[in-house]
């Protein structure tokens, strides 16, 4: 394995304890949905990502409409777009062929780890470092949520699993607030958020998000 390969995967291995239990939970989600096997592993391989397929099997399981399982699984994911387009400069001298698979794999985790190895100074092949990064949680999802499926319901809820969802993405946030701005990003985000938590079809998140973007920039023209 190229060491830039093995970079990524180095980085990555302790936020795999997070994921594994968030695939579970999203494995668990499905069987209460009610959705087979080859349903459960389909949306689990197409979709991958995480927070969208919960909110999705939720309302599948409370009989919600097509268009709005689909319209809430994209407003979600639309944190994506920002990520993708602050990523894409450090991969445009590469094919098409080549970015399109390493969007694919484009995930919270994936992008935080590796945006902060390309602002820094290093030498390291960014396709591999990022394909480093994202196959380990591509493949520890995939089979996490295969057992949460095949567990079914059967887990104990004191077990506790469901925690690990906002764990993961505190492990991401905690470091990348290392200035005035990017801490009152987050903070901001994080309280508009909860307070937005009751806004129709998961737009709530998105709307921390914008809040938390305003006000970074805000303070980062202010200071």
């Amino acid at each position: 394995m190229h060491e830039d390969l093995r970079a990524g995967a180095r980085d990555v291995s302790p936020l795999l304890l997070g994921i594994a239990p968030f695939g579970l939970v999203a494995g668990i989600a499905a069987v209460e949905a009610g959705l087979g096997f080859t349903q459960a592993v389909g949306m689990s391989v197409i979709v991958f990502a995480g927070a969208s397929q919960l909110a999705a099997l939720d309302l599948i399981g409370a009989n919600a409409p097509f268009a709005v399982v689909v319209a809430t699984a994209v407003v979600i994911n639309l944190r994506v777009v920002m990520y993708s387009a602050s990523i894409a400069p450090h991969f445009a001298e590469y094919g098409e062929r080549l970015r399109a698979g390493l969007a694919y794999v484009l995930t919270d985790q994936a992008y935080a780890l590796s945006i902060a190895e390309f602002t820094g100074d290093t030498e390291r092949s960014r396709w591999r470092y990022y394909l480093g990064v994202a196959t380990p949680l591509w493949l520890v999802w995939q089979v996490s949520t295969v057992i949460g499926f095949v567990l079914g319901a059967g887990v104990p809820e004191a077990w506790g699993l469901t925690f690990a969802v906002p764990l993961v993405f505190l492990a991401l946030l905690v470091p990348a607030m290392k200035d005035r701005p990017t801490t009152v990003a987050g903070a901001v985000g994080g309280v508009v958020a909860l307070l937005a938590a009751g806004v129709p079809f998961s737009l709530g998140l998105l709307v921390g998000a914008t809040a938390g973007i305003v006000a970074g920039l805000l303070v980062e023209v202010v200071t």
